[in-house]
């Protein structure tokens, strides 16, 4: 990860630190991405599920998103 975490920061022209994951994070995305497999059936929905978090992630912080996120896989379908 510190090898791809570099490249990124360098394709988006900022710096490294920027994307640095904190352990609570790294928690509280790979348990969304466990809902977004679990509930659809999809594994293939928990990376897609996780780069929709980190785009809305620019308005919101982590935990509110993350919020929504388990309320939306709550409602029934």
């Amino acid at each position: 990860m510190t090898r791809v975490r570099q490249a990124l920061a360098e394709a988006a022209n900022i710096p490294a630190a920027e994307l640095d994951l904190k352990r609570d994070d790294v928690t509280t995305l790979l348990d969304l991405a466990a809902i977004a497999a679990h509930e659809s059936d999809q594994r293939t929905n928990a990376p897609l599920l996780c780069y929709l978090v980190g785009r809305a992630e620019q308005g919101s912080d982590l935990d509110t998103l993350a919020a929504a996120v388990r309320k939306s896989a709550a409602q029934p379908s």
